[in-house]
């Protein structure tokens, strides 16, 4: 059973750490929450240990984010200030359970094994996420990010964007995108009205827009970010 704990304080990490190892479990640790989600995409974590308060990304963001593409079983750690509010805001994030600091060693691991109780053998259904590294789309949820931020699009550049990260790599004419997403109507649509939705897909994105690349004389493409 591989843990992974999630807190930015070395000296709880530590702890849980050492608590965990001596229970017969194997511990990964992340220190910022950015830094867990890799892990978690990465593969191999059997349960999440997440801490609430940290700087940058608190918990309650983090355990949305792993929410839209894994079922890892989630305990969330909160202080005993506000830990009701905190119990309630971990839950509706996806949180499997919630534990006020500080706790015992048996109340720890009595926790964990309650959760796996509950959660093993659950069929996974991951939602269908798509993926570069900088730039994540829920296709279910109609819902991008870019760096984190969330990002507003219209149909057409949401579609071209789900196109070209289905097929990272792959380089497509600008009549093989009017052809994909006008179909039909394609024959009203110019090539210059494709450039025109890369241009401004590529802003909306910022920086990660970058990933977008010409491919002169051929077409565009996605690379990993």
């Amino acid at each position: 059973m591989n843990i992974l704990v999630i807190d930015d304080e070395q000296t709880m990490r530590d702890l849980l750490a050492r608590t965990l190892n001596e229970a017969g479990y194997s511990v990964q640790q992340a220190s910022t929450g950015e830094g867990g989600i890799g892990r978690i995409r990465s593969g191999g974590i059997d349960f999440v240990i997440l801490d609430i308060m940290m700087a940058g990304q608190d918990g309650f963001s983090v355990c949305r984010r792993v929410r839209e593409f894994s079922d890892v079983p989630i305990l969330m750690l909160t202080a005993i200030a506000g830990s009701e509010a905190d119990k309630i805001n971990g839950l509706r994030a996806g949180a499997d359970d919630y534990l006020v600091k500080p706790f015992s060693r048996g109340e720890l691991l009595a926790r964990i094994e309650a959760i796996l109780r509950r959660t093993k053998g659950a069929p996974y259904k991951p939602e269908p996420v798509l993926s570069n590294g900088r730039i994540e789309l829920n296709e279910t949820m109609r819902r991008v990010t870019a760096d984190g931020k969330p990002i507003t699009l219209t149909r057409k550049e949401f579609d071209l964007l789900a196109l070209f990260l289905a097929h990272p790599g792959q380089v497509f004419s600008r009549e093989q995108l009017m052809e994909r997403l006008w179909g039909e109507q394609a024959l009203n649509v110019t090539t210059r009205t494709v450039d025109t939705h890369i241009k401004t897909l590529r802003i909306k994105l910022g920086d990660a827009g970058a990933a977008i690349e010409t491919v002169w004389g051929l077409g565009y493409k996605v690379v990993a970010g």
